[in-house]
């Protein structure tokens, strides 16, 4: 009971300060307290409002921030596979152009072309199709007309093409002009020349005149530009003449050449 009766003390002890401060709220005596305790919080409030809102502006920063980086990566991912599907289609777009270009010169009812794009150029020329796609050794290498060379080695995604000018090269030949024919054998010179060699003296062959492939060695067909005479080397008391020979284009202008399949 002497609990209770403190509780009830308490009870009505703020009952009486609410209704006191109530009634002097209702005839205004306190105004002057309220204005004074809000010139007095006003800053503070001020102050924490301020404060808040550049909280929430910074956090809104990041948020856009990080959002726009994202947006941005994206875009970049986007423009890449965009740039690589362009470079693809470019890519496809050549090839068939260049086949059907490479169908004018060699009928691809005859012959089996297989495209394939130049990879690299030491001693040999390499190219980016190999066993996998029916590559041999042995077959010739072709570029519209022209004899590029033959394959002399195989992986199952590249291949080694060995060039006219190569040492080991030796293709037989005929050149052709309005005063006659003249027959000879191909020879590459150390990586850096083509050299026609065994002419019969008495056969025609000036500069200028094309140089083409005789088909005698089985896998080469009749008749593809081997280069062109740039200079004719007649020596007395020999039985044969010589003539030097340059190729019609730069290897190294290539971007595709042509595989003659069986």
């Amino acid at each position: 009971m002497s609990k209770v009766i403190p509780d009830l003390k308490i009870l009505l002890i703020l009952l009486f300060l609410s209704l006191t401060i109530f009634i002097l709220d209702k005839i205004n005596l306190l105004n002057l307290p309220k204005q004074l305790a809000f010139y007095i919080t006003n800053p503070i409030s001020f102050g924490i409002y301020n404060t808040n809102r550049n909280i929430g502006k910074q956090f809104y920063f990041l948020f856009l921030a990080r959002k726009a980086g994202q947006e941005n990566k994206a875009l970049k991912e986007q423009v890449g596979q965009l740039l690589s599907e362009n470079a693809n289609l470019r890519k496809n777009i050549a090839e068939i152009t260049a086949q059907l270009s490479q169908e004018k010169y060699l009928d691809p009812g005859t012959y089996n072309l297989l495209p394939a794009r130049l990879i690299g150029l030491s001693r040999y020329l390499k190219i980016d199709k190999g066993s996998s796609s029916g590559v041999k050794v042995g077959q010739p290498v072709v570029f519209e007309d022209s004899f590029i060379g033959k394959i002399v080695l195989v992986s199952p995604s590249a291949s080694n093409v060995e060039l006219l000018t190569d040492p080991d090269s030796k293709v037989a030949a005929f050149s052709q002009n309005k005063d006659g024919q003249a027959k000879g054998v191909l020879v590459g010179q150390f990586g850096t020349a083509i050299l026609m060699d065994k002419i019969l003296h008495e056969e025609k062959i000036a500069q200028g005149n094309l140089v083409y492939s005789e088909g005698l060695e089985g896998f080469l067909p009749r008749g593809l530009i081997l280069g062109k005479v740039t200079e004719v080397l007649e020596r007395e008391n020999e039985v044969f003449k010589q003539a030097k020979v340059s190729p019609i284009f730069d290897i190294r202008d290539l971007e595709l050449v042509f595989v003659i399949q069986e």
